[in-house]
């Protein structure tokens, strides 16, 4: 048992060193995005937002939202569905259970 462990101990820098070299790319990407799109909104982003709810309700009005592409309405319920997902996941975490609230 001792000899493995001191096997183990011997090898742990070169594995610590390749655990590093592997995910230090995917940590740079993983953060380069994170800062871009994890942000809240700026007030510079306000006028777009609002443009963009605008145009929104106008599709709904007329009517245009039926001419959608297949692919698009596809994409747009699995957007639907993340927001539902992450919206369910966040409730769980908040009330610390999956079923009902403590009271």
């Amino acid at each position: 048992m001792a000899k493995a462990l001191t096997g183990l101990a011997a090898k742990a820098p070169g594995l610590i060193k390749g655990v590093v070299d592997y995910s230090t790319p995917k940590l740079n990407t993983f953060w380069h995005y994170a800062r871009v799109e994890l942000t809240p909104p700026t007030p510079a982003d306000i006028p777009k937002i609002t443009q963009g709810l605008n145009s929104l309700v106008k599709s709904a009005r007329t009517g245009k939202w039926k001419e959608v592409p297949v692919k698009e309405a596809w994409l747009n319920t699995l957007i639907t569905a993340e927001i539902a997902f992450w919206f369910f996941v966040g409730e769980c975490i908040g009330k610390g259970t999956i079923v009902g609230y403590q009271v």
